[in-house]
């Protein structure tokens, strides 16, 4: 699968089968996060996939309850290691290293046939305090993952011509 039927195909699940992921191929999607490009090629990031059941039951409160975050067999929390770094854009770098990173686990999932749902809806404090997670740290994203057991058709997406122009706004 190319990178542009990867992204025609991803969709948001929150349904997923019974089913371990194996850990060679938890390591290749998580291996395309660290292969992402961060500010400054400092990767301030890190990558917690989540496979215990008693830990990732405990995620679903701190998720605002969704249920489906217990129900997949690895819930992934996408942390910056530290959340001073603001890029001369203005921009917080962790942020945005983060979420480009997460943007690759998705599409890997994907090749290899798994589900994912980026997540924003937690409440940081608990899962930085269920995880272990120092307090200069930062949780950017939670994502289930795993084998899908639903297959939800496209949602609606705007035309390019709506969300692009050439040269300025």
């Amino acid at each position: 699968m190319d990178v542009y039927e990867a992204i025609g195909k991803r969709r948001s699940i929150r349904v997923y089968q019974d089913k371990p992921v194996p850990e060679e191929v938890l390591r290749r999607v998580l291996d395309a996060a660290r292969l992402a490009p961060s500010a400054r090629n400092r990767q301030e990031w890190r990558f917690i996939p989540v496979r215990d059941a008693g830990l990732r039951n405990r995620l679903v409160a701190a998720a605002c309850d969704q249920q489906f975050v217990g129900r997949a067999p690895v819930v992934l929390a996408i942390c910056a290691t530290e959340d001073d770094d603001v890029m001369a854009c203005g921009q917080k770098a962790g942020s945005i290293d983060c979420s480009i990173a997460l943007a690759y686990i998705t599409l890997a999932a994907t090749t290899e046939g798994l589900g994912t749902c980026w997540l924003g809806a937690y409440h940081e404090d608990k899962v930085k305090e269920i995880l272990g997670i120092p307090a200069g740290a930062r949780v950017v994203a939670l994502s289930p993952l795993g084998f899908p057991a639903e297959s939800p058709g496209a949602r609606g997406r705007k035309e390019l011509d709506q969300v692009m122009s050439f040269d300025g706004w």
